[in-house]
């Protein structure tokens, strides 16, 4: 009987670990950062290798959040968290989050010591929040640090090493704060019962809410007029999009809208990445 079941218990297992990953914001950040490679014309090898780095390193940061949230989530009876509702083990997720780091860790330094420290950098911001950054007023400053270092190390996994432009990554720090911001809106309630009050609960929802908002529109202006001459169609059409997204995250200090601010600005992400890859603005 057990050899019956093993298939779908291996399934099942698999579609937990899937769900631990925090899928919706792991695509996004390796998304934005393959279309990243691709704009700074890493070519398609290396392009590849910033993917799979990239991806690695966010899949280690999901599992780690999962195993050391574990007991945390447990005590708010979390729904949407696969160890709350035993489909899987917080030490298969230890194990799944160090096996990640490892390779998160080989496949960035392949690129070179300087692209793979700086998007090292972003798996040890991400990691840095999960360990007890989350619980402090400091809370931001992973997503800043990590999503600034984003783009500086994609741009310098081009040939030749080159330097990303000032205004990417200050766009990449802003757009992390707004995500941080927005992502934490849901679970403010679930994150005091439980101790953690960082930067949005000291805030406050509204605060945070507004403070994102500003965040997203101040990012998508630095990516219209940083580079060197006149803004393209794509560059304006960005700001078009950014303005309902802020909307969104504006909105987001009201419990109705509070899981959508999030999406929104991983959203908006992305779309400012792909308009500034079709607007052939120079990132080297």
């Amino acid at each position: 009987m057990s050899d019956v079941r093993a298939p779908g218990a291996r399934r099942g297992l698999g579609a937990a670990l899937t769900r631990a990953t925090h899928p919706g914001p792991t695509v996004a950040v390796t998304l934005v950062g393959t279309l990243l490679a691709v704009a700074a014309g890493a070519g398609p090898g290396r392009t590849a290798l910033v993917l799979a780095a990239v991806l690695a390193g966010q899949l280690s940061i999901g599992w780690s959040n999962d195993w050391l949230d574990a007991d945390r989530d447990r005590a708010v009876a979390r729904p949407d968290k696969p160890v709350v509702q035993g489909a899987v083990d917080p030490g298969v997720l230890r194990t799944a989050a160090l096996s990640a780091l490892v390779a998160a860790v080989v496949l960035s330094l392949l690129l070179g010591v300087v692209p793979g420290l700086l998007l090292l950098v972003l798996v040890a911001s991400g990691w840095a929040y999960n360990a007890g950054l989350k619980r402090t007023a400091a809370s931001v400053l992973p997503y800043v640090t990590g999503f600034g270092a984003l783009p500086a190390g994609v741009v310098a996994a081009a040939p030749g090493t080159p330097s990303a432009p000032w205004w990417l990554v200050a766009a990449g720090g802003a757009l992390g704060a707004a995500a941080h911001l927005a992502n934490v809106a849901p679970d403010i309630e679930e994150d005091l019962a439980t101790g953690v009050r960082g930067l949005p609960h000291r805030l406050g929802a509204t605060a945070s809410a507004v403070t994102c908002a500003a965040l997203l529109l101040g990012a998508s202006l630095v990516l219209v007029l940083g580079p060197d001459g006149a803004p393209s169609a794509a560059g304006w059409a960005s700001l078009v999009v950014a303005v309902p997204a802020a909307v969104v995250a504006a909105l987001a200090g009201t419990p109705r809208f509070r899981r959508l601010a999030f999406p929104a600005v991983m959203l908006l992400t992305v779309l400012d990445v792909v308009l500034l890859l079709t607007s052939g603005a120079g990132l080297t």
